[in-house]
């Protein structure tokens, strides 16, 4: 069994007011019909690793990796994450989070919820903020994908859109001009800028391209919805942050 434990830095030319990115996006889904509820041996078959853990991830894990995203001067974390293969049906590792998500205060989105025999999505409201749980299969295993995003983090660094909108952060820091188009709006960038640039848009998809004097650098489709904050970066796709 092998635990691995990551901090990942920011690129250093796009949104460097962010360091130690591990981002995890999270999309919510409308509820379906198969909903396996946990049972007294799934929970004896899973045991939570570190009962105490901020994310749990049962011992019975193959491999396991967590991360912590920080924004430049503020100590509390933007987001804090945890990746896992897990040797058990998907229900099982399902079964598991459910619980041990409910004994730290997690209360679970129907809403936003959707399970099929292969995969699983859903969504929590938590004392710190959104929080996201994405499961997989792969190679007889299942996949985990969680997240958990801090609001109070989020508001001190201007993060939060506004009501029913989603939003978009952005920054450059080399001489040159740049500029992002998107939903037929053009926005210059200045070069020299140490703080990242917002756009609130609302929900839906848009199509955008980043240009450094007038050259295309990055041309992506991004799918935003309400509350959402995204990265946008010329050297990686868009990212989630909140």
């Amino acid at each position: 069994m092998t635990t691995a434990r990551r901090m990942m830095r920011g690129p250093a030319r796009w949104l460097l007011p962010l360091c130690g990115l591990a981002l995890l996006a999270g999309i919510a889904a409308s509820a379906s019909g198969w909903l396996p509820r946990p049972s007294p041996y799934t929970s004896a078959a899973l045991a939570p690793a570190d009962p105490d853990a901020k994310l749990p991830v049962p011992k019975q894990h193959s491999f396991s990796s967590s991360s912590t995203t920080h924004v430049t001067g503020i100590d509390i974390p933007l987001q804090v994450g945890l990746e896992a293969h897990v040797p058990a049906e998907l229900g099982d590792v399902l079964a598991f989070y459910r619980i041990e998500l409910a004994k730290r205060g997690w209360e679970e989105k129907l809403g936003g919820t959707e399970v099929a025999a292969d995969h699983a999505q859903l969504t929590f409201v938590t004392p710190k903020g959104p929080a996201t749980l994405k499961l997989g299969r792969a190679v007889n295993e299942t996949t985990v994908e969680l997240a958990q995003r801090n609001t109070e983090a989020a508001a001190k660094a201007n993060f939060l859109p506004v009501a029913g909108q989603a939003r978009l952060i952005f920054g450059y820091l080399v001489p040159d001009m740049a500029s992002l188009a998107i939903n037929d709006q053009t926005i210059k960038i200045a070069g020299g800028e140490n703080h990242p640039q917002t756009l609130d848009l609302p929900p839906g998809t848009y199509s955008y391209q980043l240009l450094v004097s007038g050259r295309p650098v990055r041309s992506e489709t991004i799918t935003v919805a309400a509350g959402e904050a995204w990265s946008l970066s010329d050297d990686k796709k868009p990212s989630r942050i909140y």
